[in-house]
């Protein structure tokens, strides 16, 4: 029996029936109940890996009666990312976390390593296991290497102090990276995250832009773990359902932990940007973040990282002489800034609505009820808007 044969059937066992019942594959899409966002096309997968070369693998840890956390990876681009990085930024809008590899990506302006997103403390552990992992790869030599992981706290339901993710979930989420659809809610590193008190996790989303605007692909990926006054395409949503920040000012301590939390958001995209640019990317999808209730509370560690995939703008880590990249104006970033909050908030619903209610021997964070939802969103006619709305 292969072992992830038995791994998945170790989960079940873990499992109610009922919670067990409630799979992924049963929660809809932001777009499939007719919810949609902005103006653009979405790629075909509306995923990161729309993206061409980009790549996604998860690791699940459900162990134990306290287990319940994960590694996501991205694979930027194809090759050595080391002696060729890539133009990146790593934007903050607020910095309350432990993001490894920050302040050399913000120096250079490159990466050179995939990125991981994982819980609070296990990120070193992380970090090392994607060393490893990189050395292994063809081309590299006794080099210094710059790992980029990222974390949000799901303590809630995992307890992190047992630096649950080791080398084997690492590098079973870097190998099992791929470029077609994206698994989504309470997988990988969003297993025990949260989002406005309700659970939440990864969740994905793209744009395109037509032809006439430059064509290009913008693609975002998110773990969610933030709080706020959840608001989808305007509806209040939040106060609707009772579960919002600062409800009742203090009289419901047990909810004060709603306005606190994190989020990491990786942009893609295949448009030809500097490192200056990529972080002006980055700013939109914190106001992408915003659209959906979100301000930034002060215990919330909110992190951009934007990269680009286009070649002309993928430089030698070392050359003797000068090396040439064509790069988009300024005056050409605008449907871009666009396409990447569109794609950030409708990446953050997939996360809310795909995520499974997840429970441990800690607590219990509990998947948002569609039916709900969905009335509220009928009630404040913000469905189907592609249809009503003329072009």
């Amino acid at each position: 029996m292969s072992r992830q044969v038995l791994f998945s059937l170790f989960v079940v066992g873990l499992m109610t029936a009922e919670t067990f019942a409630q799979t992924d594959s049963n929660r809809p899409r932001a777009r499939e109940i007719g919810l949609v966002v902005g103006i653009f096309e979405t790629g075909n997968l509306n995923a990161i890996t729309d993206v061409s070369g980009v790549r996604v693998g998860h690791s699940t840890a459900i162990r134990d009666d306290d287990i319940r956390t994960g590694v996501t990876a991205i694979i930027p681009a194809p090759g050595n990312l080391y002696t060729n990085p890539i133009p990146a930024w790593i934007h903050v809008g607020n910095g309350y976390g432990k993001l490894i590899g920050e302040t050399q990506v913000r120096e250079f302006g490159e990466i050179e390593t995939p990125i991981l997103l994982t819980c609070t403390l296990c990120v070193w552990s992380a970090a090392n296991a994607l060393k490893e992992w990189v050395y292994l790869q063809p081309g590299m030599g006794e080099h210094t290497v710059n790992p980029i992981v990222g974390e949000t706290n799901d303590s809630r339901v995992n307890n992190m102090w047992a630096d649950p993710i080791q080398r084997d979930e690492v590098f079973e989420a870097l190998e099992t990276a791929s470029s077609g659809s994206v698994r989504e809610g309470s997988v990988g590193a969003g297993t025990g995250t949260q989002a406005f008190g309700w659970k939440g996790g990864i969740g994905t989303s793209s744009r395109v832009l037509p032809q006439e605007l430059g064509g290009y692909t913008v693609g975002v990926l998110v773990q969610t773990n933030f709080g706020g006054i959840m608001t989808i395409n305007g509806a209040p949503v939040g106060r609707e359902l009772g579960t919002y920040s600062f409800r009742n000012q203090v009289s419901q301590p047990e909810d004060s932990d709603r306005e606190d939390g994190s989020i990491m958001i990786v942009v893609a995209t295949d448009a030809p940007l500097t490192a200056r640019n990529l972080d002006r990317l980055g700013l939109r999808s914190i106001m992408g973040l915003s659209r959906t209730g979100s301000f930034a509370s002060n215990g919330s560690g909110d992190y951009v990282i934007a990269f680009s995939t286009n070649t002309a703008v993928r430089k030698p880590r070392t050359s003797n002489e000068p090396v040439s990249t064509q790069v988009l104006v300024n005056d050409s970033m605008s449907p871009l800034f666009a396409a990447t909050a569109e794609a950030t908030e409708e990446a953050i619903y997939n996360a809310i609505f795909k995520a499974t209610t997840v429970s441990s021997a800690r607590g219990e964070l509990q998947a948002i009820p569609m039916d709900s939802l969905i009335q509220i969103l009928e009630q404040y006619e913000v469905l189907n808007w592609d249809m009503r709305i003329p072009d």
